[in-house]
């Protein structure tokens, strides 16, 4: 898969995957609406582009509070979610190229007020989904809100995803399931504790839908379908 050529889609306004990104950026503004005066920290794990976060952050009135952590191993990724940064001037954005899949790649980032995990639960396998939602606490500030999506197409993680996050210690604010999209966009507040994150933890492994299909344990999906990449 080339993930820098699968966010093509997002030039087409009508497509699946820019329906996908303005509920998660909708959920996005609401959760720095709702934000104290003061900082904010921001983490965006698999960041691909940066279109979630940056896309908000350019027009938000909250956009100079924010200090955000955008991780994306795709180098050409990394490049055009700087650029947009750069552009933007927003000079609290910090591009990491690492992978997200190890609490390594985050030493750099705080506990975060907002967590994006946003294209990321459907290229995963789903134990691993369900081991990275119960460290999301470690990335976590008290109440903070963690913004996630995940196609429905059969088998349907999002019930399971959704109890996963009941039991991570999470309530669920929002669930965006429209019924022409195949896909989940949830939004979950932490009411539980915060927990100490685990230096060198490996959260996941980045598979990827396309090879996750081939081994029976995905459906198909069309182009733009499954989230931000």
């Amino acid at each position: 898969m080339d993930w820098h050529e699968w966010h093509e889609p997002y030039e087409d306004r009508a497509s699946p995957l820019s329906r996908r990104l303005a509920l998660v950026q909708g959920h996005f503004a609401a959760a720095l609406d709702r934000s104290p005066d003061g900082p904010i920290s921001v983490i965006s794990m698999c960041a691909g582009q940066g279109r979630d976060v940056i896309g908000v952050l350019v027009d938000h009135r909250r956009g100079p509070d924010v200090r955000a952590t955008l991780v994306e191993l795709d180098e050409r990724n990394v490049a055009v979610a700087v650029a947009r940064a750069s552009q933007a001037g927003l000079v609290g954005v910090d591009v990491v190229q690492a992978d997200a899949g190890t609490t390594d790649a985050y030493r750099t980032a705080g506990p975060a007020a907002v967590v994006l995990a946003c294209g990321l639960f459907g290229n995963i396998t789903d134990d691993d989904v369900e081991k990275t939602i119960a460290a999301l606490p470690s990335f976590c500030t008290p109440e903070a809100t963690v913004i996630w999506t995940r196609h429905r197409r059969p088998p349907d993680l999002t019930p399971s995803i959704r109890r996963w996050f009941a039991e991570a210690g999470f309530v669920e604010e929002s669930f965006d399931a429209p019924p022409d999209l195949f896909i989940g966009v949830g939004a979950h507040r932490l009411v539980g504790d915060p927990q100490p994150r685990r230096p060198g933890q490996r959260l996941f492994d980045f598979v990827g839908y396309d090879i996750l299909d081939r081994r029976g344990t995905t459906s198909p999906l069309p182009p733009g379908g499954e989230g931000d990449r």
